[in-house]
């Protein structure tokens, strides 16, 4: 391991677009396949995932994923999905998630909302107790499933209220799913009080992005990395500091970005654009949190103080209160001062 990569996975981290099912490692995915033995054509062999997960385009990312939600059939995989996923982030130092959460996706499978929800909490608690880590979600609207879904979502969000949501979110496919359509929805969260973090502008142009600021009143981005492609949009970005969620793996694993190489975020830098750097679907896409700061920080030609940055940049962009916040940025910074032990 390298001295930076040593530096990387000591440093205390949050993680802002990392999703739930998508974060499932090969164990858990396996182990469910294990409890669904032909009902489903994911694998229960963990070393077969990997051709599983050889994902050919985004559209085919979206079918591949949703198999694996349709191995969660009950609360009790919630909780273990959602209290493993915890040990892998707190594994990573990660002191802080929120974790983009699917209801639609459970509830129209027959898991009751109320028992989603307390299912997630439960393990929330659980993490937090047993790990260290702190997890808050976004409800997430899944694109391709419409405004019935929007509708579902909105409901569970203000009827169930968890004690962990901070945010109201879209994602799925961007092609076909105009994001003015979710503005009233999006309207009603944020009157509740939901912090809006819409996926925009990942596998579409700025027009989607530029819709996700004045349609649903986005405060961050998910991925967003075709702003590039608008000077305007860049500006404006830059100027309001609404930041991008980057997931650079992600970007190539879902053929939005032809290479690593080619990824914009030295642009998106350059620019002035306030980032983080995100794993988005972890196991999905062969990554982890650790190796995405390495890959940015190759991007960027930072050091271990620059790699520090990326870190405060997560946690100041977070929906986290002031004072937690600058509780783990002093810890950041504590940890970064006295590097290398």
């Amino acid at each position: 391991m390298t001295e930076l990569a040593s530096f990387i996975a000591g440093l205390p981290k949050a993680e802002l677009h990392v999703h739930h099912v998508g974060s499932a490692s090969p164990r858990i995915v396996a182990e469910l396949a294990a409890r669904h033995e032909g009902q489903s054509p994911v694998p229960s062999d963990p070393a077969a995932l990997a051709d599983y997960f050889a994902f050919k385009d985004f559209k085919h990312f979206i079918d591949i994923y949703l198999t694996v939600v349709d191995l969660i059939r009950d609360d009790e995989d919630v909780r273990m999905l959602t209290y493993e996923v915890a040990r892998e982030l707190a594994r990573q130092q990660v002191r802080y998630a929120e974790l983009t959460v699917t209801p639609f996706s459970h509830v129209k499978r027959g898991i009751p909302a109320p028992a989603f929800c307390a299912a997630i909490e439960d393990a929330r608690a659980g993490a937090a107790a047993d790990f260290g880590i702190e997890l808050r979600w976004c409800f997430d609207i899944p694109g391709e499933a419409g405004l019935p879904a929007a509708e579902e979502t909105l409901r569970i969000a203000l009827e169930e209220r968890p004690d962990g949501l901070v945010s109201f979110g879209l994602g799925g496919p961007e092609i076909g799913v105009p994001r003015p359509q979710f503005k009233p929805y999006f309207d009603k969260a944020r009157a509740a009080g939901l912090h809006s973090v819409p996926h925009a502008g990942e596998t579409t142009g700025p027009t989607t992005i530029w819709d996700a600021l004045r349609d649903l009143g986005a405060e961050r981005i998910g991925h967003g990395i075709a702003a590039v492609g608008d000077p305007q949009l860049m500006a404006y970005l830059a100027e309001h500091q609404i930041p991008l969620e980057i997931s650079p793996t992600s970007n190539v694993r879902t053929r939005a970005v032809a290479s690593v190489a080619e990824h914009p975020l030295p642009q998106i830098v350059a620019a002035g654009v306030p980032f983080s750097i995100n794993s988005d679907d972890p196991p999905m896409f062969g990554t982890t949190l650790e190796e995405e700061y390495a890959v940015a920080a190759h991007l960027l030609e930072l050091d271990a103080a620059g790699v520090a940055g990326l870190a405060k940049a997560a946690v100041t962009q977070s929906f986290l209160p002031t004072t937690t916040q600058q509780k783990l940025l002093t810890e950041i910074d504590d940890y970064t001062e006295k590097w290398p032990a």
